[in-house]
């Protein structure tokens, strides 16, 4: 099937733009701004769809915020008739070094709350995901405070030029298949 879902996890409104929990929001905003395509408010989130190539992709932005993913990721899944194999979900990741990207077919939420309501939802654990390491660096029973503050300068200036790569993996992904983008990308 050429028809994809791409999901950014974040949380909607102002006060949490530009946070590290909110990374899946950021790249997803990025990869519209290259394809020139405007997100729309629709139901459980908001999304754009086009062609590219051949292939047709659904960009989500759920509005169900970080831990309630799930509803959002099945209901367009399910109105698009996209296989769960098709699925790409992009998060935030507490256990890996910022700028570090995993690309994974399956697996454990990591304490990640939004990929655990999504893999209850789906009731499976196996779909792919791409998560981007934002650190660790916060004091202990500070996680939320950490997740939900704003990007540090370094940071910001460091994402600048990771965007680029983490469009191009989204594209990838598309054209070359999951197996292949973990290949390519994952050792970088």
């Amino acid at each position: 099937m050429n028809k994809f879902l791409i999901v950014g996890i974040g949380n909607v409104g102002k006060e949490y733009s530009g946070t590290r929990h909110n990374i899946g929001f950021e790249i997803l905003d990025y990869a519209c701004k290259e394809f020139d395509k405007p997100f729309l408010t629709e139901k459980l989130g908001n999304v754009v769809k086009f062609k590219l190539k051949g292939k047709s992709l659904v960009l989500l932005k759920p509005s169900t915020f970080v831990n309630l993913s799930g509803k959002s990721v099945r209901y367009w899944l399910n109105k698009e008739n996209i296989p769960l194999e098709n699925l790409l979900v992009i998060s935030d990741d507490l256990n890996l070094d910022f700028g570090t990207i995993r690309i994974r077919t399956k697996g454990s939420d990591g304490g990640h709350n939004g990929l655990k309501n999504i893999q209850e939802i789906l009731n499976t654990t196996n779909y792919n995901r791409l998560r981007f390491g934002i650190g660790g660096n916060f004091a202990k029973g500070r996680q939320s405070d950490f997740v939900l503050s704003k990007w540090s300068k370094e940071e910001k200036s460091q994402l600048i030029t990771l965007k680029p790569t983490l469009r191009q993996i989204i594209e990838y992904y598309i054209y070359s298949g999951i197996n292949a983008t973990m290949n390519k990308f994952n050792s970088k």
